[in-house]
């Protein structure tokens, strides 16, 4: 696979078994299955790069490798057989991508986009330039940045590891210097960030193409506990139709001035003040798992189309209110999956259920479940009921 000139794919490694190109998607998990859902409807050959076969999407597609996303000679063989190479996680290391590209593989996002979503200091920074409200925040190497920044702003303040961390991991809330001492000798590099007084958090889901065309989906209201995503709520609840409009201006914007290519997550801190950025996500993102069911195109299509530079589906919703709940794994006790899922498709007809082919462990995503219908209380009571059941296996 060889990039146009202008930075678009240039088709013409297809599968000739089609006649269509084949994505290389690095990573296996469920972003990955979802992704191979989506290209089968529109007769896209999806290629897997997985670390281990029993990865979630490595048990269902046709054509996995198996690799060291770290190794550039295992994804150099990887891309040689793909038309355009993307990714289920932004773990792959920048120099990596850079080579690949340098090589003459379409990779979408770019590393120089990607950036933005692996080095939490470099998106502040960024942001900041462009005049983008982020939380308060600061390099700390030593004890004493961190005390010197707690007292401009306050006791107590987040910690947060520049690389890597998802779903709680890499952040830290602490409430003094003494507090946070071996942390901030350990060596990690970390960025600290003043607390937010939060009303809620909110996410805007855009997408882009190499072309330069964007789309935006509706806001949705994410629900967090223990820094994990419970629950996204479609449209989020009261929002303004005007600052809705405004959130996915910002995110276009940041797609924009970024350069992403696919979808783009911006993750938001709605604060009696305002709206600030928290995290950007370069890949299809959790709180865009709603869409499948509950949009004219799901960000999985989406995403597909935007590094393929198809022209952009729609992206309006197909009910008025639509809810996913996450199943985490719960306790090992009670009636196991295929008896829980009985119940629940029995309980909860309208539940549409995504269960992601992995083994069970406390607080896992296991899965979601979206329910769709004109009312948010009653469709929001479905979906979680379904999901709460499914990880535990306590009827509501």
């Amino acid at each position: 696979m060889r990039v146009g000139a202008a930075g678009s794919p240039n088709l013409g490694a297809m599968d000739s078994r089609t006649g269509l190109p084949v994505v290389g998607m690095v990573g296996a998990g469920q972003l990955a299955r979802m992704t191979h859902q989506a290209a089968i409807s529109v007769g896209q050959s999806l290629r897997i790069f997985a670390a281990a076969p029993d990865d979630g999407a490595a048990l269902v597609a046709a054509d996995v490798v198996i690799g060291d996303h770290t190794d550039l000679g295992d994804l150099g063989r990887f891309a040689a057989g793909c038309d355009v190479l993307t990714f289920d996680h932004e773990h792959v290391p920048t120099e990596v991508v850079t080579a690949l590209a340098a090589a003459g593989h379409a990779v979408f996002p770019s590393a120089a986009a990607l950036r933005y979503a692996q080095d939490k200091q470099a998106m502040r920074a960024r942001l900041g330039e462009l005049g983008i409200g982020v939380p308060r925040w600061a390099p700390v190497r030593t004890a004493q940045e961190l005390l010197e920044f707690g007292e401009r702003v306050g006791w107590p303040l987040v910690l947060k590891a520049v690389r890597g961390g998802y779903d709680g991991a890499g952040v830290w809330i602490v409430g003094s210097g003494q507090e946070a001492a071996e942390l901030v000798g350990s060596g990690i590099p970390l960025i600290a960030e003043e607390r937010v007084p939060l009303v809620r958090e909110l996410s805007v889901l855009v997408a882009r193409s190499p072309f330069g065309q964007g789309a935006a989906w509706p806001v949705v209201e994410t629900v967090q506990q223990d820094g994990v995503c419970v629950q996204v709520l479609a449209p989020a609840p009261g929002l303004a139709a005007v600052t809705a409009e405004r959130l996915q201006a910002l995110g276009l914007r940041i797609a924009a001035e970024l350069g992403v290519v696919g979808v783009l997550a911006v993750e938001l801190f709605e604060t009696a003040d305002g709206v600030l950025v928290n995290e950007l996500a370069m890949r299809p993102h959790n709180s865009g798992h709603w869409t499948i069911e509950g949009a004219r195109t799901s960000q999985f299509e989406q995403h597909l189309r935007a590094v393929l530079d198809y022209p952009l589906g729609v992206t309006g919703m197909t009910a008025a209110a639509v809810v996913t709940a996450n199943v985490l794994g719960g306790p090992a006790v009670g009636p196991g999956i295929d008896e829980r899922l009985h119940h629940v498709m029995a309980r909860w007809p309208e539940a549409k259920v995504h269960l992601y082919g992995k083994r069970v462990r406390p607080g896992r995503k296991l899965g979601h479940v979206t329910v769709l219908g004109d009312r948010l209380e009653l469709v929001r009571e479905r979906a979680v009921g379904a999901a709460r059941y499914l990880a535990e296996g306590v009827r509501p």
